[in-house]
């Protein structure tokens, strides 16, 4: 039989040959056998593997997809690879429940919690990720968490000892691969003993068996570090078998099978050590990666702070013996300043550079004027640190920032001969000590000014409701120290333009603050301990005259339009704040700045926004309704109040922005400590469009141009009107809507109830400084008003009603009573009369029917059609009004007439207008 058709193991050769010599078969039969079976299924073995395996290796294929997937930050393959092995664990439960869960899962389970915490507070990575891989974050995250829940006390000992967990695993996984290679190679001895004799091979046949065995061995060898395990030792047994049948045709002797395994042995030691080591090395390289807080490694092994650095080796300070003086620390200051700003600069070693300069520079006592220098450039290279605008500073940069400037002021204030400026050139700065004051080049207003940016851009990136928020809080105190030091420094050296800038920073620390304790000194209030009455008594001047005086400084001396705009609505809402709605509502129309925001900035116009809104908020409180409802009808009414404001942007909007429009916006936002709450407004303003709407709805109830005072509130109306089932009022504005029906019907208690309760009060009205005073003027103002509505509603059922009734019904007093239905008797809204002797109201019957009304709408209709038909005629004639153009007798008078019954019809027609309210009454603000 040819050797191409033979099997590939001893046993099977000796088998057929055997067969062969007892049954001889036709040659036919043969080789047809022979063809049933390929070389490929006679080399290849069946493995019968347990339940344990499969389902072991199930999890394992799974957990390096989702490491796979964790290097490429595929978050979605992630989700639905942990979803997948969730469930195989769950089909693996009888067999965990026997053998333990498996040590590579625990692992897998922490590394993965890790890795999704780490991108999580990754914020910029977060940022930089598409929508389904944000979204399978944080569905991940969430799911990871509860799953982990289960396997708390396996995880924490996991984290506890790591390297011993996974040294387990590789002691469990080894003597099963070794046991395999052994029971496999076991086999094939066993048969070949029993089937043959061993016979002793010559020695040069021992030699070249040896030579092939260590070579079949370094080929497997190699393969392994590809392939599993598992298979080293039946490989390398297939393979040994196959070079002995081909060289000599004859199994090896047991003696060279027995040296084969033992130096098998050995190679399998060498290489779990060598596992050992390796698995060892990565993890310290991890480690020492996650302790330099992820920042990724120039080469691998190289530590490197903040990124790689342009120049490898740090520039030396001075050489050894090199004589210190100010040329020589200005020449080495300048070195340094060469490689700011360019790419790859390591920003936190050149302000360590910064900080060893000026302590050399103190130790060998070169005068404060180079210390100064080298200040201004520390704070420069401390704000330089964050190369983009949009990022602010770390909370350690922040510190040091604050302190530098500190130190710097501390300078300044200690030695009065040196003098700052931005306009002092290099050449003729001093720096040396000598009799001449010393000149350095800087400007602190701008270092200070930077400062207040950056705390604002801190406070617009913090989590308003986090502790966080409040810690960054408590740093204002000190920036407005640092303000305030400044300010007196620039008041004894400064020019006028500097006091104005800095006068302006510490006017927007202090405009939007309600100073509490000048209000209990105007109310008569005292501390409640003596320790606080003598804190009051220490205090320096009330916040009103501190901004009285700043603001006074600027409109006379400031000749920018910008820092005055400010100043002047700053100084706005410090009064409207305050409850001073007469002062505030002065320095606005003096200032006309109505007139012409709309060409300033978006900040100040934001600022005149928030102004314009504390006004009306103002003078709601002080029960100026009609004024209250003009200074917040144009924010309301945009239905953007929440983005005119500063205080957000609205999602509906943002597909008319791109991504850098939609940055600048957010750099413009206010922080969350000056917002003004928009629930609170929106309240004011509804409550002020009832008062003033709801009489009006009564009075105008038949006539066909009655206009709309608030669009807002008719919309709010109609969707409660639109509401199937009317249950209790939940919201803010349900309960606006309740109390506009009660008012309607004259029912003020019940008003009075949905308007002032339990509810409204913690959601808005305890918001006031004088909650009591502003509940009190709310009842006050809906008695009143709906005793007008109540009048206009029901004049026609009476014939006449005593003024002492309705005293009685609306719980006010008589002269109130009496002047209101005076002024609406005056004002022609109600037509009657006063009967002085019996005090009592009597009707007059001159209120058109319904069907009158009907035919006076028509005729004046009618008029209007005339007219604009005559109109249409003289302009397709070419001659506009040409009778009363004529040089007659008594034409100029027509003329003038018709000029006057077209002004009048142009003033009817206004009433059609949606702004003839607002018209009407502009001249106001």
């Amino acid at each position: 039989m040819s050797r191409f058709f033979a099997t590939g193991s001893d046993s099977e050769s000796e088998e057929s040959s055997s067969a062969d010599e007892i049954t001889p078969k036709a040659p036919g039969a043969t080789f047809k056998q022979s063809l049933l079976l390929s070389d490929d299924e006679e080399d290849t073995k069946r493995v019968v593997r347990s339940a344990k395996d499969k389902r072991f290796e199930e999890l394992t294929n799974l957990i390096k997809t989702i490491r796979n997937a964790m290097k490429i930050r595929d978050m979605s393959k992630c989700l639905e690879e942990f979803e997948q092995l969730c469930r195989a664990f769950l089909k693996s439960k009888n067999i965990v429940d026997k053998e333990g869960i498996p040590p590579f899962y625990i692992r897998l389970l922490a590394d993965l919690e890790d890795y999704l915490n780490q991108l999580w507070e990754d914020k910029e990575g977060k940022k930089k990720m598409n929508k389904n891989n944000a979204k399978a974050l944080s569905t991940l995250r969430q799911k990871i968490r509860k799953y982990n829940r289960d396997f708390e006390s396996e995880i924490a000992a996991y984290k506890e000892n790591p390297q011993e967990s996974a040294d387990e695993e590789e002691e469990e996984k080894e003597p099963e691969d070794s046991g395999s290679s052994s029971d496999s190679e076991g086999e094939v001895s066993s048969k070949s003993f029993l089937k043959k004799k061993p016979e002793a091979p010559s020695e040069a046949t021992k030699f070249l068996k040896t030579a092939k065995g260590s070579g079949d061995e370094s080929s497997s060898s190699d393969e392994d570090d590809d392939d599993d395990d598992e298979d080293w030792g039946s490989d390398q047994s297939g393979s040994s078998g196959e070079t002995s049948d081909k060289e000599e045709g004859k199994t090896s002797s047991m003696s060279v099978l027995f040296l084969k395994k033992a130096q098998d042995t050995e190679k399998l030691g060498v290489r779990k050590e060598e596992r050992k080591k390796k698995l060892k090395q990565k993890e310290r390289i991890e480690e020492e990666a996650e302790e330099e807080g992820g920042e990724e490694s120039g080469g691998g092994w190289e530590k490197v702070k903040g990124g790689v650095p342009l120049v490898k080796e740090k520039p030396k300070m001075f050489a050894k013996g090199t004589e210190i003086n100010t040329a020589v620390v200005v020449k080495k200051l300048n070195e340094i300043l060469q490689a700011r700003g360019k790419k790859g600069t390591d920003r936190a070693a050149q302000i360590e550079l910064f900080h060893a300069l000026a302590a050399i520079a103190a130790e060998n006592n070169l005068g404060q004027g180079i210390l100064v220098k080298i200040k201004f450039n520390i704070i420069a290279s401390l704000y330089d640190y964050n190369p983009n605008l949009a990022a602010f500073m770390k909370p350690d940069m922040w510190k040091k920032c604050l302190d530098c400037i500190d130190e710097l002021l501390d300078i300044l204030f200690e030695h009065n001969n040196i003098f700052i400026g931005e306009n002092i050139a290099e050449d003729s700065e001093n720096l040396a000590v000598s009799d001449q004051p010393f000149r350095v080049r800087g400007c602190i207003l701008t270092l200070v000014e930077r400062m207040d940016e950056e705390f604002t851009k801190i406070m617009q990136n913090t989590d308003p409701h986090s502790q966080e928020y409040v810690d960054n809080l408590k740093d204002e105190g000190r920036v407005c120290g640092i303000v305030d030091r400044l300010l007196t420094y620039l008041e004894n050296k400064g020019s006028t333009e500097e006091i104005c800038r800095v006068y302006l920073r510490r006017i927007m620390h202090t405009y939007y603050k309600f100073d509490y304790k000048a209000h209990r000194r105007s109310l008569g209030l005292q501390g409640e301990t003596k320790s606080e009455q003598d804190q009051e008594e220490s205090e320096g001047e009330d916040s009103a005259v501190i901004m009285d005086r700043l603001c006074k400084f600027i409109y006379a001396k400031d000749r920018t339009d910008r820092i005055r705009t400010c100043a002047i609505l700053c100084h706005i809402y410090h009064h409207a704040l305050h409850s001073r709605w007469y002062q505030a509502r002065d320095l606005m129309l003096m200032s006309h700045l109505q007139d012409n925001i709309q060409h300033a900035d978006p900040p100040v116009q934001i600022l005149y926004n928030r102004t314009m809104v504390q006004l009306g908020i103002c003078a709601f409180r002080q029960g100026m309704i009609k004024d209250a409802h003009n200074a917040l009808l144009d924010i309301q009414s945009s239905g953007r109040a929440k983005e005119l404001l500063g205080q957000g942007l609205l999602m509906r909007n943002m597909q008319e922005r791109n991504a850098e429009q939609e940055k600048i916006e957010k750099r413009r936002q206010v922080p969350f400590h000056m917002h003004i709450n928009l629930e609170l407004l929106e309240c004011v303003y509804l409550v002020s469009a009832m008062l003033l709407e709801i009489p009006y709805m009564a009075a105008h109830e038949f006539d066909a141009r009655r206009r709309m005072i608030s669009k807002q509130f008719h919309h709010q109306l109609r969707v409660g009107e639109r509401q199937p089932l009317l249950g209790p009022p939940e919201s803010m504005r349900e309960h606006v809507v309740a109390a506009s029906k009660a008012m309607k019907m004259g029912d003020w208690r019940t008003c009075h109830s949905f308007i002032i309760n339990e509810k409204m009060n913690s959601k808005v009205w305890d918001l006031f400084p004088e909650a009591q005073r502003v509940r009190e003027m709310l009842v006050r103002k809906i008695q009143e008003e709906s005793l007008r509505t109540y009048l206009f509603t029901y004049s026609s059922v009476y014939d006449s009603i005593s003024m002492a009734t309705l005293s009685e019904m609306f719980e006010l007093e008589m002269p109130t009573v009496h002047s209101i239905i005076s002024k609406m008797i005056i004002n022609e809204e109600l037509m009657a009369s006063l009967d002085q002797p019996t005090q009592t109201v009597v009707m007059h019957r001159t209120e058109p029917t319904s069907l009158q009304n009907m035919a006076l709408q028509l005729a004046e209709k009618l008029g209007n059609l005339v007219e604009n038909n005559e109109r249409v005629f003289d302009l397709k004639q070419g001659v506009y009004g040409g009778y009363f153009n004529r040089d007659q007798k008594g034409g100029y008078q027509q003329k003038q007439s018709y000029q006057r019954d077209q002004k009048s019809y142009q003033q009817k027609q206004s009433g059609y207008q949606r702004g003839g309210y607002r018209n009407q009454n502009q001249g106001n603000y």
